[in-house]
């Protein structure tokens, strides 16, 4: 009984919180604060569940969820012919070894921001709140299995995370919060005409009633993946002139750009990352815990989902574009983050410079470079929560993140300065760590078919070890400032964030497996779908 209904339980469960703060006045803060934290552990153990259940032998969609929710019926001339359709949009969620890890990253990443959260000094129940619908909406992203659905978490993502930075952040907040609204407003526009194209020429669905066969027009991923690859003689694809739902090949190439630009914006990628710098800078650090660690990931995701999946062919024309992307990206990041003064902004760039080495998994079109962009997206998520974790109560401490004004503070909070160590030295690829294992998947994926990409990509990981550890060894050596002398340490509630965090990205570089073992027949399944898709024509 739990199986059949367990996505819908993981995605709307911290809507139980936030009906229990409801109730709660707004001044008591100690009880908003314990309630808002709780109503993140039930998803983070329905989670749980979930990945111990899931069955890492079998590919395909697993714990689906399909129901009828919107149904339109629509007259569309057709072949020179009125004919009946239905617009349809289902109640749809599944989850595979694609969307499993970010599932469980997401539940676990959300707790670890909401004891991080304690320190929020104001507003503390419309923050919880939005938080928790915030939580609600990265779930749905990833469970999803329609167009219109994915389309409509992806934006109640939007709405939350815009005040939580507009309100609780620094000083330039407001400004921030709008440049990631225009910013991230352009890239759902860009989606939805991806996929009301994507409906009007590829959602074909035939339904058996009482009156006979019903043809309608389907949101339903699986539907649309149907019919672009369906038989070429198909109705569907019929080069037929007067066959208004035929997509060209300049179509497809036209659609595969649009969506790499939607996604792309939320990645980010090159040049579309100056919004997410201001957010990194502003917001306050358990908002950014969630940003970096979860929705810049949504980006990728999407990417894979409904760019690289349903346009395989053209995907893999344009797979040096997506290279070169990802080695500016790693470039830039690594040469822009080496000479920040201040630590918001090195972490910032180090995003945009990890992130390409998700793209670089994804050009080398292989089972390793697609698991090391995969590992990369769940390696980077911990090892950046973990950073702005440390970021927040470096600043609550000093009142600062600005590197020239730090120093010495393994001194007076040696506790907090040996996780930093440990999360740079995650951040730069230390072995053992997951950094390692995801960065060398992916550079190993692409070296067979793009090996000066890769060559010069390689460098950003030199650059990273120089802009980690000159931040890092700035910050807790050298000469102590009297101001600093007696901060306090680490508190339980920092503590066990920290730990649980320090945990998992042991575990992930230790013991890798616990990572590809449900992830295998997944992208096992893509690669081969990939590769015969390419051959066919796509």
């Amino acid at each position: 009984m739990l199986a059949d209904w367990i996505l819908s339980l993981i995605a709307f469960s911290p809507l139980v919180g936030v009906l229990v703060l409801l109730f709660i006045p707004g001044t008591n803060g100690r009880w908003i604060k314990r309630v808002g934290m709780a109503a993140t552990l039930l998803p983070l153990l329905l989670a749980g569940w979930l990945y111990a259940n899931f069955d890492e032998q079998a590919s395909g969609l697993q714990f689906a969820e399909r129901h009828g929710w919107i149904d339109i019926p629509l007259n569309i001339e057709f072949l020179d012919q009125l004919k009946s359709f239905h617009l349809t949009f289902d109640y749809n969620l599944a989850v595979d070894g694609l969307s499993l890890p970010m599932i469980f990253l997401t539940a676990f990443l959300a707790t670890m921001a909401a004891l991080a959260s304690f320190t929020i000094k104001k507003r503390w129940k419309l923050y919880y709140i939005l938080f928790l619908v915030l939580e609600t909406g990265m779930f749905g992203v990833f469970m999803a299995q329609d167009v219109f659905l994915f389309f409509l978490f992806f934006e109640v993502t939007l709405v939350p995370m815009f005040f939580l930075i507009g309100i609780w952040g620094y000083a330039n907040r407001e400004k921030a919060a709008h440049h990631f609204l225009l910013y991230n407003g352009i890239g759902s526009a860009l989606l939805l005409i991806g996929f009301l194209a994507l409906v009007v020429t590829a959602g074909f669905a035939q339904q058996e009633t009482a009156e006979g066969v019903t043809i309608s027009l389907s949101g339903a991923l699986q539907d649309i993946t149907n019919n672009l690859f369906a038989d070429p003689n198909s109705y569907v694809n019929a080069e037929d002139p007067q066959n208004p739902f035929f997509l060209t090949a300049a179509m497809k190439t036209g659609l595969f750009f649009l969506l790499l630009v939607a996604f792309g914006i939320k990645l980010p990628i090159f040049p579309f990352h100056t919004w997410m710098l201001k957010v990194h800078v502003e917001a306050p650090p358990p908002v950014v815990m969630i940003h970096s660690g979860i929705l810049l990931k949504m980006g990728a995701y999407g990417l894979i989902r409904f760019g690289i999946l349903l346009f395989p062919q053209q995907a893999k024309e344009w797979a040096v574009v997506l290279a070169v992307l990802g080695m500016i990206n790693i470039l830039y990041g690594a040469v822009l983050a080496f000479v920040q003064r201040d630590l918001k902004l090195v972490l910032a760039y180090s995003s945009i410079s990890h992130m390409g080495i998700v793209l670089l998994g994804l050009a080398a079109f292989n089972q390793i470079g697609l698991q090391g962009a995969v590992f990369q997206m769940v390696s980077h998520g911990l090892i950046s929560a973990l950073l702005f974790l440390l970021v927040g109560s470096i600043y609550e401490r000093t009142r600062t993140s600005m590197l020239e004004e730090l120093g010495g503070l393994a001194a007076s909070v040696p506790f907090m300065s040996g996780i930093l160590l440990f999360a740079g030295l995650a951040s730069l690829g230390l072995p053992g760590l997951s950094g390692f294992i995801s960065e060398f998947l992916a550079f190993l994926g692409l070296f067979g078919s793009m090996k000066v990409v890769t060559a010069i990509s390689a460098i950003g990981i030199i650059l990273a070890a120089v802009y980690v550890l000159r931040a890092v060894l700035k910050i807790t050596y050298g000469p102590l400032p009297p101001r600093y002398a007696e901060l306090r340490d680490a508190r339980l509630i920092e503590v066990i964030p920290m730990i649980a965090l320090v945990a998992f990205i042991l575990l992930i570089g230790v013991y890798p497996s616990i990572l590809s073992q449900p992830l295998h027949a997944t992208v096992s399944e893509f690669d081969q779908f990939i590769q015969q898709a390419a051959k066919l024509g796509g």
